[in-house]
């Protein structure tokens, strides 16, 4: 089974990379999948590629039930 995390863009760098971030942790990641992402965004994850865009309020329903069920440290995000 896979697992793709909701992350919120950070900053947009050259050549598709963006910077995101999930419980406090700042990852470097490809938006090469997904068109007109931009900072703010909430992008779902996995192995250091954005699948695609996501409702902010649905990203964060779904970090919290990540939170209750021990698969992150906290649902606080970067506004």
């Amino acid at each position: 089974m896979c697992l793709a995390i909701p992350a919120q863009i950070l900053e947009i760098k050259s050549g598709d990379q963006a910077v995101v971030e999930l419980s406090g942790v700042r990852r470097d990641i490809s938006l090469a999948l997904v068109d007109n992402a931009a900072v703010g965004d909430y992008v779902i994850v996995h192995v250091g590629y954005a699948l695609s865009r996501i409702d902010p309020e649905e990203a964060q329903k779904t970090l919290r039930v990540m939170a209750a069920s021990g698969l992150l440290t906290s649902t606080e995000q970067s506004a």
